[in-house]
């Protein structure tokens, strides 16, 4: 069964939405810390804090923001975020000093509407396609990062960073009329696998199995921030001017892409996620090793392509293990918070990355990076491997019970079933190449029927 024109044309915008505002945040990376040297009160500190001030914003407001979009509605939460992300993008593009482009960040990442469009998606989805609509969300995230940072230092080119944020600006309003007049607007569902409940948020931060990847997220897009806060000046010096920046980035992003995709499927299909992490985490530590003592462009060449390869590779696997392992009706209220941590990472790696930047120099911050990289991986070496499970909903029954589950439970393929009476949903954790989703049905089905002839 394939998804009919509603849902494509649903996801088709929501990813663009998605992907145009993660890509008005992610153009300045490559250009704040060479164009920002114009702002008034400019200092290597206060830009870096430019550049990742926006994760602290979105980390702290992006679950309450999901939160609301239950209880209004998913379109005015979207629109207003995306306004608040315009104004934040005008009021950067018209300032003339540090902080004014910082309060502009951080107002860009007060828009906070990554849950609202995420709990959109399952109101506008049939179960059996969600996992493609989520997928094809997740490829937009991450091609906007590639366009931003060829885009960036192109736009920057022509009109500096007043430019850039000028753009942002459209886009927002862009993303407004795509949400008025192109987008349905469905009545909510509640989906433990796609929003954050509070209980659960609470479950899941004592949760230690998750702990791991929420400290490996935000690490991986603090490195993200904080290499940026010193290699474009670096391939100035490498003899690369700051407006040529886009033609290395390009080829290298693309041949990054390329190494990552055999990896992916190894640890998909050949279920090695573990050994792929690892793997991706030590190429990114062995770049920023050396970025320590890269001197000419060709180094910088081969160590960024290094690096985005790890950082692809980790990109990816890092959410597709956590969702493996998030308990049944967990699994949104787990992706809350590893999405907090990761926009708290970039919040970090900026400030802390100009510090030790203005402090100590390029090569001490990429050494103290790389041997944080290490660290990481040594406490991944010694976490358990996922198993390669899936979640499923399923509609629940009134009279479902616990022998139900029971029944369920034992079902080939199912690892964990949960039944939720405010949804009247079951969520189960399966192994897809065991699991009939017809004989889960079945079984509720004729749960239902057993208790209907009693009453």
């Amino acid at each position: 069964m394939t998804p009919d024109k509603t849902e494509q044309r649903a996801v088709i915008s929501l990813a663009s939405l998605y992907a145009l505002r993660m890509l008005g945040l992610f153009m300045v990376l490559p250009v704040m810390m060479l164009e920002g040297e114009q702002l008034e009160g400019a200092t290597p500190q206060l830009l870096g804090l430019a550049m990742g001030v926006y994760g602290l914003t979105q980390a702290l407001l992006q679950i309450p923001a999901g939160a609301l979009s239950d209880r209004i509605g998913r379109k005015p939460v979207i629109i207003g975020g995306l306004l608040i992300f315009a104004l934040g993008s005008v009021i950067a593009a018209t300032s003339d000093s540090v902080w004014g482009v910082i309060i502009g960040r951080a107002l860009q990442g007060g828009g906070a509407i990554a849950s609202a469009i995420m709990a959109l998606v399952t109101d506008l989805t049939r179960e059996e396609h969600r996992m493609k609509a989520m997928a094809s969300i997740g490829a937009s995230i991450g091609l906007s990062f590639s366009v931003a940072l060829i885009l960036g230092p192109w736009l920057a080119s022509f009109g500096g960073l007043h430019l850039i944020f000028a753009v942002t600006a459209v886009l927002a309003i862009g993303g407004v009329l795509v949400t008025l007049w192109v987008i349905p607007a469905p009545p909510a569902k509640q989906h433990r696998d796609a929003s954050a409940a509070l209980p659960v948020i609470v479950e899941q931060l004592k949760n230690r199995r998750m702990w791991p990847l929420n400290l490996g997220i935000f690490l991986l897009h603090a490195l993200m921030v904080a290499i940026f806060v010193a290699i474009p000046a670096q391939l100035v010096e490498a003899g690369l001017t700051a407006n040529h920046h886009s033609w290395l980035y390009l080829p290298v992003l693309l041949v990054a892409f390329v190494l990552m995709v055999p990896l992916i499927i190894i640890a998909e299909k050949r279920q090695r996620m573990k050994g792929v992490v690892i793997t991706g985490s030590l190429i990114i530590a062995a770049a920023l090793l050396l970025m320590g003592t890269a001197s000419s462009l060709w180094h910088w060449i081969v160590l960024l392509l290094l690096y985005f390869w790890g950082f692809n590779l980790m990109e990816a696997s890092l959410p597709s293990w956590l969702s493996k392992i998030a308990p049944a009706g967990a699994k949104g209220s787990a992706m809350g918070i590893y999405s907090s941590m990761q926009f708290l990472g970039a919040f970090f790696g900026g400030s802390i990355g100009g510090w030790v930047l203005s402090q100590y120099g390029a090569p001490i911050l990429f050494v103290g990076l790389g041997a944080l990289v290490v660290l990481w991986a040594l406490l991944m070496s010694q976490t358990n491997a996922p198993r390669h499970l899936v979640s499923v909903r399923l509609p629940g029954h009134r009279h479902l019970d616990n022998s139900a589950l029971a029944s369920l439970e034992a079902l080939p393929g199912v690892a964990e079933a949960l039944y939720l009476p405010a949804e009247d949903a079951v969520y189960l954790k399966v192994s897809a190449d065991e699991f009939s989703r017809e004989d889960a049905l079945t079984l509720i089905e004729s749960t239902g029927e057993k208790h209907g002839s009693q009453c």
